[in-house]
């Protein structure tokens, strides 16, 4: 609220003409005018006196009228400017009148022009700001273009398994079982060994990863930046669906067989005391050695790869860099991931390129259409993300599966 305060004074004389009038010399009423006499030079002295200070008090009001005059001019040109901004509108449909014509009409200001001009003259008047019921509705909002989404995790499995891609429904691929070597050194004529050799045949089927979201045409045709942003987060939900399936999928139903669900168990007998995670990760990359298949790669939990950065010697050290160090992205040499879907505790240590295959037979497509149950009536679309692939996992011997022991530091 803006308050207009004006202060006016009037100072008029208080002169005593009369008393001096009845106070002059009994020997002068009543004689002709005498311009030599004292007295009647004190009274035209007083009378000039007073006929200046009637003339400036005068002048005075004249001056405070002009500029009440200019008051109301420039809140009447204030007014005329908000109503144009406005286009013809008042702002936050409030009052139609302007702080000026508002102290204009102000009881205070009657009161003041019927008075002797004596006084303080006070109005309230209403302040523009920038609430909704005054200018709030001329300023416009800074709207960005980009669409804020919910965070995504890192995607990491697919990308340390060997890619491949088919064209049918199902891959088959003939896996070796047995391996007895009986080669031995023979005499002359004497029988050979035997050694034995089986194979079995194994099959991976296609699977299918799908979801869908229904979404308005009319949504869709005004907003040219939903459909590209339905269709990654579509693509992406695909991506995290794959990744729990590579690693843990049970093979029954329509579900990918994983790695770690036909992983070899981790030889907990490899323990010693005071391990920490770094001593038995380097077990389990022993295990692999011993199988024939060295480790390429280590998958944990996110909070168990990053509780290995705090992990300390007998010394209160830190064993890796410390809170300056680099981030651990190889450990004993094998490069290592975290992902959500390994559970908290465990690890995965594997030769993930010889030991499992990851076949495309259908990559990621986003498709639109209205042929779906009312659709077409309701003007709406349905937006369908599909995928289809097959894994093999090759050689189970390949990964090593299992969990910290207590105290290991993670």
């Amino acid at each position: 609220m803006t308050t207009i305060r004006m202060n006016l004074r009037r100072a008029m004389p208080h002169v005593a003409i009369a008393a001096l009038a009845v106070n002059q010399p009994g020997s002068v009423v009543g004689f002709p005018r005498n311009e030599a006499d004292p007295v009647q030079r004190v009274l035209g002295e007083l009378r000039a006196q007073l006929d200046r200070i009637t003339g400036d008090v005068s002048g005075r009001v004249d001056a405070a009228s002009r500029r009440l005059e200019d008051l109301e001019t420039r809140n009447r040109d204030i007014e005329q400017l908000l109503a144009d901004g406005a286009r013809g509108g008042r702002f936050g449909g409030g009052s139609s009148e302007s702080p000026g014509e508002i102290f204009i009409r102000s009881e205070a200001f009657k009161n003041f022009g019927g008075s002797a001009g004596r006084g303080n003259i006070s109005a309230v008047v209403q302040a523009i700001t920038s609430a909704s019921t005054s200018a709030g509705g001329m300023i416009a909002p800074d709207r960005r273009s980009e669409i804020v989404g919910l965070p995504k995790r890192r995607l990491t499995i697919r990308g340390l398994i060997a890619p491949g891609t088919t064209n049918s429904n199902s891959v088959n691929f003939v896996q070796q079982t047995t391996r007895t070597n009986n080669a031995a050194v023979v005499t002359e004529g004497a029988q050979k060994p035997e050694s034995v050799l089986a194979w079995t045949e194994a099959d991976a089927p296609v699977r299918t990863i799908a979801h869908w979201v229904p979404v308005s045409r009319q949504a869709m045709d005004d907003a040219p930046m939903l459909q590209s942003t339905i269709d990654g987060e579509l693509r992406y939900g695909l991506s995290v669906k794959e990744e729990d399936e590579l690693l843990l999928g049970s093979g029954a139903g329509q579900h990918i067989y994983g790695i770690i669900p036909q992983a070899t168990a981790y030889e907990t007998s490899r323990n010693g005391t005071g391990d920490t995670a770094f001593d038995t990760l380097a077990h389990a990359i022993a295990q692999s050695e011993v199988a024939l298949l060295p480790a390429t790669g280590i998958v944990l939990n996110n909070n168990d790869l990053e509780s290995l950065k705090i992990i300390k010697d007998g010394d209160d050290r830190y064993i890796g860099g410390g809170p300056f160090g680099p981030p651990i992205t190889t450990i004993w040499g094998r490069p290592v991931v975290g992902t959500p879907a390994m559970a908290a505790g465990e690890f995965l240590v594997g030769a993930f390129l010889d030991g499992a295959q990851i076949f495309d037979r259908l990559d990621a497509e986003v498709l639109v259409s209205s042929e779906d149950r009312d659709n077409f009536i309701k003007n709406m679309l349905t937006v369908r993300a599909e995928e289809r692939l097959a894994m093999a996992v090759k050689r189970p011997a390949a990964f090593v599966h299992g969990a910290f022991p207590a105290g290991a530091g993670v």
